[in-house]
């Protein structure tokens, strides 16, 4: 069972709108020497990539892939993440949306983990008044995280230890996010931070143009001294805290709601492309 069906058109979406988010999150390692522009064009260009976003969702519509039960769930979830999420900003690194987000993306499908990714984030940010040149990036990348949960092995050892199993897993699978999370967030803005404001930190500024090794040392050193250490620690011990506490008793709840629900499975294809 899954609660949003990809369709063909929907996995071709997916596909480019990730290509062309690592490509956009990965500028700073691709432009070519002396190129100046892209220091400060990057960011628009980013947002131009939010349109895809509504496009993803209305291909999902025109497959038949988010039918209206789907689309209540999704705005319910939607809106608990976005009333979680204020009750941990600004507290170290301590992240109240990621947990809900990795069950849900387990139980509903990496299609609906996508969605809800996106609109979890956007949802917080017109409530909290957080909208900024940021949005596009953590919208993104809270999406990849709902997706990736929705693409983890569906079977997990014998069914004695099948619910504790999946529950490790989830729980590796969230620290790993929050990390690679806090990295993507990280490439955003590190760009921007030139020599003359970052101090005794100079040598660690990017270097528009400069050799990828060099720039991705420097990248590198200054997410663990800036972020590693305390922001992306703090929401991975949020994260699997959270996911320990609350997991097995929430996946139970949430796939009581796909049974009730009563979700079509998804559909099989053939190598001539027709549904099974």
């Amino acid at each position: 069972m899954t609660a949003v069906r990809l369709g063909a058109k929907s996995r071709l979406m997916l596909v480019l709108l990730t290509l062309a988010g690592l490509a956009m999150f990965g500028w700073p390692f691709l432009v070519p020497a002396g190129s100046d522009a892209a220091t400060t064009s990057a960011p628009y260009l980013f947002m131009a990539l939010l349109p895809l976003l509504m496009l993803l969702v209305l291909a999902q519509i025109a497959d038949g892939g988010l039918d209206a039960k789907a689309l209540a769930i999704l705005g319910v979830l939607s809106a608990i993440n976005a009333a979680l999420r204020p009750l941990g900003a600004g507290l170290n690194g301590i992240e109240t949306v990621f947990f809900l987000l990795i069950l849900a993306g387990r139980v509903f499908g990496p299609g609906f983990g996508f969605a809800l990714g996106a609109t979890s984030i956007l949802a917080s940010a017109l409530l909290t008044a957080g909208v900024g040149p940021w949005l596009p990036f953590q919208m993104l990348a809270s999406a990849w995280l709902g997706l990736g949960a929705g693409l983890l092995p569906r079977k997990i050892g014998r069914r004695a230890i099948r619910g504790l199993g999946e529950l490790v897993m989830l729980i590796v699978y969230g620290i790993v996010a929050a990390y690679l999370y806090g990295a993507l967030l990280n490439l955003w803005f590190w760009p921007y931070i030139v020599g003359s404001t970052m101090g005794d930190q100079a040598d660690l500024a990017y270097i528009a143009g400069g050799p990828f090794l060099v720039n991705l040392k420097r990248f590198a050193v200054y997410s663990l001294i800036t972020s590693t250490a305390v922001w992306d620690t703090g929401r991975a011990i949020t994260t699997s805290v959270l996911l320990g506490l609350t997991g097995l008793p929430v996946l139970a709840m949430l796939r009581r709601t796909v049974r009730r629900a009563n979700f079509a499975p998804e559909a099989q294809f053939d190598l001539a492309g027709k549904g099974q």
